[in-house]
């Protein structure tokens, strides 16, 4: 039996163990989660079996943020591979640390790296490196990757994916519900009770940890900002939380998509200029905070026409405190939980994500939803690489 065989023949297998790997705007990590999956479609069901971040070593970050601005194509190139080693490196491990055998997994759903999006405009392209061929060579197992462009390709915005997995997976009959998820970039789910595919709503609500990255690192030289403590120690600016509320990209209608390019050093940096001497540090971190959670109650607010029963909040930013205080504050009425509030993991919920749209994949089914991203139809995503 050859490769394409045995990667066809997996439609055949009662349940399949699928390696899932994301790597976001914040890059601070690879995200690997192994999940058991039976069944496609609305029949998904998932088991989380493994998780890991990884963290991505300081010098391979910070060739991954020059590519964000000013790389050479040789780098890009070089780049492409290297990040593919990475990936491959974190499903290896990931398989080692749980004692779980490499050769038994029957899939690799790999993200990738974006380095530049571009959702509108004469040229819409977007670009993610780690290349899949090498991930699949150094596994030994069939890996899909390159998610987004399909999408794009028929017209929408490539982003986000995610809330074609959560429709699958929290679908209600009785509720309307909302899966909002704070990565680098925040975004939100609408899933009206009793919906179908063509009644999903979702779109990139603004920031979500990066601009709050970004200022921890610079003023007070950590990562980020553990339980929100630095910002609960400041005062919001109320003057600059509404001329970042003005920026056009939180009042545009959906589908919308955003990244790096308009939420990220650029404006971090001309902020910081601005602030510096009228600021101080926590006031700054407060505003920044209050930007992401603001923008996401006004996403809430303004774009959802059904009334929510139910917020889930994943992703890096469900352990803020601080902007979980001020979405309970800002939204009233509405239950505001997180992933683990469900005995989920609010940081495995991406990398899950795209195990579920690689084993879509496998079944030729479509991984987007044209009524999010703007797509003129429904499209199998990602492109296969066979070891």
């Amino acid at each position: 039996m050859n490769t394409w065989e045995k990667f066809v023949n997996l439609t055949k297998k009662p349940e399949r163990y699928v390696i899932g790997l994301m790597s976001g705007t914040s890059v601070d990590g690879t995200d690997a989660a192994l999940v058991k999956i039976r069944g496609s479609y609305t029949e998904t069901e998932t088991e989380l079996l493994a998780f890991e971040t990884f963290p991505i070593p300081a010098v391979l970050r910070a060739r991954i943020f020059n590519l964000f601005n000013s790389g050479s194509s040789e780098e890009l190139c070089r780049m492409n591979f290297l990040l593919g080693e990475l990936f491959a490196d974190a499903a290896i491990q990931l398989c080692k640390n749980a004692d779980f055998p490499l050769a038994d997994i029957d899939l690799i759903g790999s993200h990738g790296q974006t380095i530049y999006h571009i959702p509108s405009g004469e040229a819409k392209s977007t670009l993610q490196i780690g290349d899949g061929s090498v991930i699949a060579h150094r596994c030994g197992v069939a890996t899909i990757c390159d998610f987004r462009t399909a999408d794009m390709a028929a017209g929408g915005v490539g982003a986000p994916l995610v809330p074609y997995t959560e429709f699958l997976m929290h679908s209600s009959d009785s509720e309307n519900i909302a899966l909002l998820n704070l990565g680098g970039i925040g975004n939100i789910t609408i899933i009206p009770k009793n919906a179908r595919a063509e009644n999903i709503i979702a779109f990139d609500t603004g920031p979500g940890n990066m601009m709050i990255d970004f200022f921890a690192q610079k003023l007070y030289g950590v990562p980020f900002d553990k339980d929100g403590k630095l910002a609960a120690n400041g005062m919001v600016n109320v003057v600059e939380l509404a001329r970042l509320l003005s920026m056009p990209y939180i009042n545009e209608q959906p589908p919308k998509a955003t990244g790096r390019e308009l939420f990220g050093v650029t404006l971090c940096e001309n902020l910081l200029a601005a602030w510096n001497n009228e600021l101080a540090d926590a006031d700054i971190m407060a505003t920044v905070t209050a930007f992401t959670a603001y923008s996401v109650a006004h996403s809430a607010g303004s774009f959802v026409p059904h009334l929510l029963n139910k917020l889930i909040v994943g992703g890096g930013g469900a352990y803020n405190s601080e902007i979980l205080r001020q979405l309970r504050e800002l939204l009233p009425g509405i239950a505001i939980l997180t992933q683990e509030d469900l005995n989920q993991k609010s940081d495995a919920k991406e990398a899950i994500a795209f195990a579920v749209l690689a084993n879509e994949t496998l079944f030729g089914n479509p991984g987007n939803l044209p009524s999010v991203t703007g797509a003129s139809g429904y499209k199998v995503l990602g492109k296969v690489c066979l070891p």
